[in-house]
């Protein structure tokens, strides 16, 4: 008995090792990854869509719920791209808490959640739209002093390309945007740009920009999307398609025509932006124009598009309404706006040119932000100066050290 009890522990022993480890295999895992998006503003009695990631190991075992913050939620099983996309609409005006959760088989240790929050105001009420480009360089104190401004002014943020540098590599966010930009990287749309598919380093990857992102920017390779804003249709493209080449993965610019043309097709607005980093138009004297981003400003214009945001020269200009050819067209044409002074240096403007040639109304070189007051049939802009870069009796008389005007849109 002793003999038969003793081998009967022992193979109990052996198989719980076997089991009992397996077990503990089995219930290792990643609890989900939950990407709620950037914050939404919507208007009430009118549809706002939510777009948000949740990273899993396997989806189809997992559920999302989103709490809209006024009571009411929506939930549903998770898709192979983890992708939820769920709409709502506001019946009344407020400041409303969302909150996207994920739970998987694994109960309590297999959930995961993230959060944003909606400002929800009355139909036809002015957006501020507010950003600029060129943005985070380490050292250099402009980008905090831009951030300044866009972290006391409520409203939606935009980049326009080249965030962060050297190289836009997920340490280059780390330590040169995280501490400035990055504060209101909630509710910020970006703009990807040549620096964030390190030109210097031959990576056409962006895989920085994206992981610092999130959802917010989109698919890679690219990134190209669209959203709202108010009653504007606004539009992020992805300049950067020549950079690319040398890597031998050139981002396709014929499919971003494509894209494009069924995007406005698919969004009618009366008023609608585009935003790019490489400037169509510029006075600039380091990079000046770039004639392969007039087959955006075409299929643009075809379509009655209003206002063009760029980056990339570091300094501001505004151009009159114009055709993709440079002819003016006060009726129809698109106005540029350059706004490379989010914080990173600055390239000086031809006196020659600026304010006077090609369409330029304003030009200067002072580091600031583009505040944008997005009505329901027309828009106001302020550039919003930081500071004078070249001190103000060392600034050309050429140069602008502050802009604002009205216009409505086609």
């Amino acid at each position: 008995m002793r003999l038969q009890r003793t081998l009967t522990l022992g193979l109990t022993a052996a198989v719980c090792t076997v089991t009992c480890k397996s077990d503990r295999i089995t219930n290792q895992h990643n609890p989900p990854r939950v990407d709620a998006g950037v914050d939404l503003r919507a208007y009430s009695g009118s549809a706002v869509s939510v777009t948000a990631r949740i990273t899993t190991s396997s989806a189809s075992q997992y559920r999302w719920t989103l709490s809209w913050g006024d009571g009411s939620a929506d939930s549903g099983g998770l898709s192979t791209t983890g992708m939820v996309t769920p709409n709502h609409t506001y019946t009344a005006v407020g400041q409303y808490a969302l909150r996207l959760s994920a739970r998987g088989p694994f109960g309590v240790s297999d959930t995961g959640s993230d959060t944003l929050s909606a400002a929800v105001a009355a139909p036809g009420t002015p957006e501020v739209f507010i950003g600029a480009g060129d943005i985070g360089e380490c050292g250099l104190t402009w980008v905090a002093k831009t951030a300044a401004v866009i972290d006391t002014t409520p409203g939606t943020v935009f980049t326009l390309g080249d965030n962060v540098y050297p190289s836009g590599r997920a340490v280059d966010y780390a330590t040169c945007y995280t501490e400035t930009w990055g504060t209101f990287k909630k509710r910020t749309h970006p703009t990807p740009g040549n620096h964030e598919f390190q030109e210097y380093f031959h990576d056409s990857t962006a895989d920085g920009y994206f992981g610092y992102f999130g959802v917010a920017a989109h698919d890679q390779p690219i990134g190209d999307y669209s959203y709202d804003v108010g009653s504007w249709h606004i539009i992020v493209l992805n300049s950067s398609f020549e950079e690319s080449l040398a890597a031998g993965r050139a981002l396709s610019r014929a499919s971003q025509l494509t894209w494009l043309g069924n995007d406005l097709a698919t969004h009618p607005a009366l008023c609608t932006l585009a935003m790019w980093h490489h400037p169509r138009f510029s006075s600039g004297t380091v990079h000046g124009n770039d004639t392969l981003q007039a087959a955006f400003w075409r299929v643009l214009y075809d379509a009655g598009a209003d206002v063009v945001l760029v980056g990339h020269e570091h300094n501001y200009e505004r151009f009159a309404p114009q055709t993709a050819d440079g002819v003016a067209d006060p009726a129809r044409g698109i106005r540029e706006f350059v706004v490379g002074t989010g914080g990173s240096g600055f390239d000086p403007l031809d006196t020659t040119k600026v304010g006077q040639v090609g369409n330029s109304e304003v030009g200067g070189v002072d580091h600031g932000v583009l505040k944008l007051t997005l009505s329901d049939a027309g828009y106001h802009w302020q550039f919003i100066p930081v500071g004078y870069t070249l001190g103000p009796n060392q600034t050309p008389r050429q140069y602008s050290h502050t802009d604002s005007g009205t216009a409505s849109c086609h």
